[in-house]
């Protein structure tokens, strides 16, 4: 029983955590952002609606961590590119943080830029 613990304790399993839930979040916008794209087929008046709308804090917050979401899935999916297609060195142990880096610095990158 042990072992199965000190597992959760590897970086390893959190990357695999994040990449999946991160995945899981991005599939789950998917439907509000095309049902929000699709106010445009009403017209004007209808999107320009949605835009008001959307430009509340909340909104640009929920934006922010869109792309938090992005960064750590593309992050964390290059990361599993490199383990399956190149031969094993140990500097791979070091992709988890590189990915992690990746997605703080979109992060921040892009809450740099509402501000």
């Amino acid at each position: 029983m042990k072992s199965a613990f000190r597992s959760r304790a590897h970086p390893g399993f959190w990357a695999f955590i994040v990449h999946r839930v991160s995945g899981l979040l991005l599939a789950l916008f998917l439907p509000l952002h095309f049902w929000l794209l699709s106010q445009a087929l009403h017209g004007p008046a209808a999107l320009d609606g949605i835009l008001r709308w959307v430009d509340r804090p909340a909104f640009k917050l929920a934006e922010w961590g869109l792309v938090v979401l992005l960064a750590a899935h593309l992050a964390g999916g290059v990361r599993v590119l490199m383990l399956e297609f190149l031969p094993w060195r140990n500097w791979q142990k070091a992709l988890l943080a590189v990915a992690a880096g990746c997605t703080i610095a979109a992060g921040a990158a892009f809450a740099l830029n509402l501000v």
